[in-house]
């Protein structure tokens, strides 16, 4: 088994109940598509920057809540 970041979106949308990824993304002043892309798996760069702005914008001490480090199958693990 492989390991992969993910960032955990839908978690803090729901647990922050923001309303939409959309508004996440404006609360946090990052562009929508960039947290569209690390929330599907499409974006294997994650820019720290994104992760301490959300951090801010939500309240957030514990890193873990936002991102967390996984198991996937080798075959479903994304290049780098």
């Amino acid at each position: 088994m492989a390991k992969q970041v993910v960032v955990k979106i839908d978690y803090l949308i729901e647990k922050y109940e923001v309303k939409s990824l959309r508004k996440l993304a404006e609360m946090c002043d990052i562009r929508h598509a960039a947290l569209s892309e690390l929330n599907n798996g499409k974006r294997r760069n994650i820019n720290f920057g994104h992760i301490e702005r959300i951090a801010e914008t939500l309240g957030i001490d514990d890193i873990t809540e936002i991102i967390d480090f996984v198991e996937v199958d080798e075959e479903k693990a994304q290049p780098d």
